[in-house]
């Protein structure tokens, strides 16, 4: 195995979970009066759902569509946010191809800022902020849309660990209508909520302690997401031990299964109240549905002549049925029809990496822009 294809295989999330030290953080709960700090920042984002922007708020298409061939854009209700890693940015793409905004453009970051490798980016529940999870830069960012710059940032750049202001390979966060931001920290193993404008976590789900092993809520096995359901409960993903959780905010486990035939379990999250949906980060992958009993459903099977998915680290069902994904080592962002394991739409050529327009390097995550993206659909749920 060649050193590209080592660091590929391990490069950003590890099997191998050593941490730093064994400390017991666990909260079962935020206390009401800390949560209600942030009434006034919840009253404006739930207020401002109904008056999300769409794609006119991004600005003008750059060039031509640049689309696999065979691609339909009527797959896609609107455009879709890429946390494109090895390219350091992020693209909100159309779906004609077309890039109509990106961050960071030259002069976005301020003096001795930086923005590297965000593993997974979602808009905000008012769809004024996306919140770029950067996994192997130890931080989180929210992005102003309007503004393209960092208004909050939470870790130290290029520094892991455990104390206030650090993480160790974050994952997926997203933030609640009331401004909280809820992530998985997989090599401290635990969940954590993050308060507006916080500088440490105001609660902490499970213990950081050497093995992360499959034990919640006293600890997870390197939880690498943490995604919200229509009954307000989370579905978390343990990558050791495959397994997925369903928990509230409270620490209470409901359910805990495992994705049938999954070698590595990534950003399960709910299609409806009897069907999840996950993908297997292996190479080759898989994308599935399951049952909350753990029965699956379907899994896609390349078409004859169709490339293996290469490590894909996040499916997310569309409004029609199909379902996007990114396939992240196969530099595709892709749509596919699970009534014919067709792949139906495609943004990034297949296996080639590149930063030019239609292409893409590593894209490690996806989201739709307003009023489709994940947190405005499950704002009313959500905590």
């Amino acid at each position: 195995m060649g050193l590209n294809a080592l660091r590929r295989l391990l490069g950003r999330r590890s099997l191998i979970v050593v941490c730093i030290c064994a400390v017991t953080l666990m909260a079962a709960s935020c206390s009401s009066a800390s949560r209600s700090k942030s009434a006034a920042r919840s009253k404006r984002l739930t207020n401002n759902l109904a008056s999300t922007t769409t794609s006119s708020q991004f600005g003008p298409p750059q060039g031509p569509g640049q689309l696999a061939p065979g691609s339909d854009p009527s797959v896609l209700p609107g455009p879709v946010l890429i946390a494109d890693s090895k390219n350091n940015r992020l693209l909100i793409v159309n779906p004609q191809g077309q890039i109509i905004w990106t961050f960071p453009r030259p002069g976005d970051l301020a003096p001795g800022e930086t923005f590297l490798t965000p593993d997974d980016a979602f808009f905000t529940p008012d769809g004024k902020e996306i919140v770029a999870t950067q996994e192997d830069d130890f931080v989180i960012s929210v992005i102003d849309v309007a503004t393209h710059k960092i208004v909050y940032r939470y870790g130290t750049p290029g520094v892991y660990g455990l104390s206030a202001e650090h993480l160790w390979n974050p994952d997926d966060a997203q933030m609640l209508p009331d401004g909280y931001i809820i992530a998985a920290d997989i090599k401290n193993c635990r969940i954590i909520l993050i308060p507006p404008n916080g500088t440490a976590p105001s609660q902490v789900i499970g213990q950081t302690i050497y093995p992360c092993l499959h034990d919640p809520p006293a600890r997870f096995g390197s939880p690498n997401g943490a995604f919200p359901m229509t009954n307000g409960h989370f579905l978390i993903t343990e990558i050791n031990g495959d397994w997925v959780d369903e928990m509230n905010l409270a620490g209470q486990v409901f359910n805990a299964i495992h994705p049938p035939g999954i070698t590595y379990p990534s950003d399960t999250n709910e299609v409806n109240p009897n069907l999840y949906l996950t993908a297997d980060y292996s190479s080759p992958g898989h994308i599935e549905t399951f049952t909350p009993q753990g029965n699956l459903v379907w899994s896609y099977h390349p078409v004859a002549g169709a490339p293996q998915l290469d490590q894909p680290s996040l499916a997310l069902p569309l409004p029609n049925g199909d379902i996007l994904a990114n396939d992240d080592y196969n530099d595709r962002v892709i749509v596919i029809d699970p009534s014919t394991d067709q792949i139906v739409w495609q943004y990034g050529i297949t296996g080639q990496p590149g930063s030019s327009p239609g292409m893409l390097d590593v894209p490690d995550g996806v989201d739709l822009a307003p009023p489709y993206s994940l947190d405005i659909v499950h704002a009313s749920t959500m905590g």
